[in-house]
């Protein structure tokens, strides 16, 4: 199987335990990168809430006693008549049956100057990028007295779903909770914290009640939001709106839109929206014998005939049945069908503030909606170790209303640029 998020790594555990049972399984688990990360928490990182390891953890650690292989390197091309895989580094790995869990990546729209002038957050380096470069950003304006003129100070996100969202909330509580004590001399009532959504809306898979909920807790903590607005144009100094007004800004975080990884390509079906592969009620890719998808990747539809969203809940169950799905069939026991059960949905707005609806009509926000989002979002950590770093973390940010993460790990600034070096940097756009 190809991919160690959500879904796979849940795969690729369970099997490996069927085959530790005496069933005829052998897992490969393929993945260009160590370790599992845990996306929903990635913002926290970038606003120094948490430490990259406190949501990542190594593959290879979790999956120790399950004895799985695994082998580090990027898939680049599928042969399904073959049976095989390549990597990058033109090996090569067969299979019998294959399972692409390999995710969603973000996309630019095809908007000019994002790709080059604009921070992702899906993933550990990605969050550490953000979080050099907004903590950069103060320890550079505490010293110019230039900065709020320049954009140096103004940080647009452009994307209200819940990411956008979440950011946005936790960048305003570093500013008015950590900046305004490490900074004294820096005005951060003129900081700009701006939330651009091109939808009449936030948060578009909720309830308007909610999203409106949302947007209110969001401007009580200063933060602006721009509703029916798109970006049109962005460059390392400046974010040009849709309605062609320009705005002066030196950060551009983009969570406007994920696509499918480049992975389903591969394949050469035709794909579905955001060029996510589809799969049938077995969750195997349509066309393409012995190859399923699950997770981000995967076009499948609810009872309702709808897309399923690409979010952590839906890899997981996809996990789940597809480890019972193959145990079944090397059993030749009946199988089921895969049915996405809705358990509901949350997103937080910062501190003591959240937004949760659950599946029999249930709405609820404020401090209750917040303590529930902590308590499924810890719940649904792997590792114990990470559980407790996040919780003390989480304790701690709260009761001491300090963000104890607050390192800017790539130097490379502070005397200039490239004097020093740091491999998280290599997702980050240029320094203004």
């Amino acid at each position: 199987m190809v991919g160690g998020g959500f879904g796979g790594l849940l795969l690729a555990r369970e099997l490996a335990q069927a085959g530790a049972r005496g069933q005829p399984v052998e897992v490969t688990l393929i993945d260009q990168r160590n370790h599992h990360t845990f996306q929903p928490l990635l913002y926290q990182v970038a606003t120094a809430g948490l430490q990259p390891q406190d949501i990542g953890i190594s593959l290879r650690a979790t999956l120790r006693r399950h004895a799985p292989q695994i082998r580090l390197g990027e898939v680049v091309d599928i042969d399904p008549d073959a049976h095989t895989v390549t990597l990058a580094d033109d090996s090569s790995v067969t299979y019998d049956r294959l399972v692409l869990a390999a995710g969603a990546v973000s996309t630019d729209l095809g908007l000019p100057g994002v790709a080059d002038h604009s921070f992702g957050l899906k993933s550990l380096a990605d969050a550490t990028a953000v979080r050099n470069h907004v903590l950069r950003r103060f320890e550079l304006a505490s010293h110019d007295p230039d900065a709020h003129e320049d954009g140096s100070l103004t940080f647009v996100i452009a994307g209200g779903g819940p990411t956008g969202v979440e950011l946005a909330g936790a960048l305003a509580e570093l500013v008015t909770l950590v900046v305004s004590r490490d900074h004294p001399d820096l005005d951060t009532s003129r900081v700009r914290i701006v939330l651009v959504e091109v939808m009449d809306r936030l948060l578009g898979g909720f309830s308007s009640r909610s999203a409106e909920q949302a947007r209110r807790e969001l401007e009580r903590r200063g933060v602006e939001v721009r509703l029916g607005t798109g970006i049109a144009e962005t460059t390392d100094t400046h974010v040009t709106f849709d309605d062609g007004e320009v705005l002066l800004a030196r950060t551009l975080v983009w969570a406007a839109g994920v696509a499918a990884s480049p992975l389903a390509q591969t394949l050469g079906v035709e794909l579905g929206p955001g060029g996510r592969l589809p799969v049938d009620r077995r969750l195997r890719v349509e066309g393409v014998e012995d190859v399923h998808a699950i997770g981000d990747i995967a076009l499948g539809l609810d009872d309702d005939g709808e897309p399923l969203p690409q979010v952590a809940p839906v890899a997981i169950q996809h996990g789940r049945y597809l480890s019972q799905l193959i145990q079944d069939e090397l059993a030749r026991e009946p199988t089921r069908p895969f049915t996405y059960r809705d358990k509901g949905t949350m997103a937080t707005v910062g501190r003591s503030a959240a937004v949760a609806e659950l599946p029999n009509g249930l709405r609820f926000g404020g401090f209750p909606a917040w303590i529930a989002w902590l308590v499924l979002h810890l719940w649904m950590l792997i590792g114990f170790k990470n559980r407790v770093g996040v919780l003390f973390s989480w304790f701690w940010n709260y009761l001491f209303r300090d963000h104890a993460a607050r390192l800017i790990v790539d130097q490379r600034e502070a005397g200039g640029r490239g004097a020093a070096d740091d491999s998280s940097a290599a997702t980050a756009p240029p320094e203004p």
